[in-house]
């Protein structure tokens, strides 16, 4: 397997003003520490901070678009001064108003806000999710996942190419209605969504799936947290990038460009 990306790939920066996100709930809820942050990745290397009012998690229970807009408006007028901003978001009045806010890029589980996106010429992000956040879990099933899933972002692509979005990525949803099987294969196979012909963004950061791949303790009854997921989401980033993803979407930003950076020298040899 060949390093599968010419130039450097990007780091999106998750942050998660809410209360309930699975691995960073609550911690920067409030604003002022959610921007501080904010600017603390675009430092560690961040090109993208990714800005959610709303969790996705498993079993999660969606809010009303009033208090989403309340969580991340602010955030994103002000990080939008520093730094190119997208919002996490499924609903169309939340990334239109974010948009107006100064976000460039709608990150959209799912993959239905296209027309926003060409309307306003900002960016979109389509992931390929089965179900819903509340029972995308329950009994996630595939014949041939990387074959559907494939032909769902082909023809999402089409269908943005024809309306006019301009620029665009595909996600194939890593953790978003997925097996564990299902996600590692999808891993393995990245390189098949090149085929689609545009940017690949993979978010496998710190996911559930990753906590089982590696035990706390010698006896191995104990799936690690999502804190101590760090080597699994740093391994999960180089793989995707090896496999041809153009984003890695993170929340340890400094250990994943430092990570990343080792790779490009591998791959390029050292300058000083």
């Amino acid at each position: 397997m060949g390093y599968a990306v010419s130039g450097v790939p990007l780091i999106m920066g998750i942050l998660n003003v809410t209360p309930d996100s699975f691995s960073d709930g609550g911690i920067y809820f409030d604003q002022s520490r959610a921007v501080k942050r904010g600017l603390s990745m675009l430092a560690e290397g961040a090109s993208i901070i990714d800005v959610g009012g709303e969790s996705t998690r498993p079993g999660a229970d969606p809010v009303p678009a009033d208090v989403e807009l309340e969580r991340v408006i602010p955030v994103i007028r002000e990080l939008a001064k520093s730094v190119r901003v997208s919002v996490d978001t499924k609903k169309a009045e939340v990334a239109r108003r974010a948009i107006e806010a100064g976000a460039t890029v709608v990150n959209d589980i799912s993959a239905s806000l296209g027309s926003i996106a060409a309307e306003y010429g900002v960016g979109w992000v389509a992931m390929h999710m089965q179900g819903d956040p509340k029972t995308m879990q329950v009994s996630p099933k595939y014949e041939d996942p990387v074959n559907e899933i494939g032909d769902f972002l082909r023809g999402v692509v089409q269908w943005a190419t024809e309306i006019g979005v301009g620029e665009m990525w595909i996600d194939p949803g890593i953790g978003f209605g997925k097996t564990v099987t299902d996600n590692l294969l999808l891993l393995r196979q990245l390189h098949q969504f090149a085929s689609i012909g545009v940017p690949i963004l993979v978010g496998l950061s710190r996911k559930r799936f990753l906590g089982g791949l590696s035990r706390s303790d010698s006896r191995g009854d104990s799936p690690l947290e999502p804190t101590q997921r760090l080597g699994q989401s740093v391994a999960g980033a180089l793989l995707s990038v090896m496999q041809g993803a153009q984003v890695v979407r993170v929340h340890d930003v400094r250990a994943t460009r430092i990570a990343l950076d080792g790779l490009l020298l591998c791959r390029d040899g050292y300058r000083p």
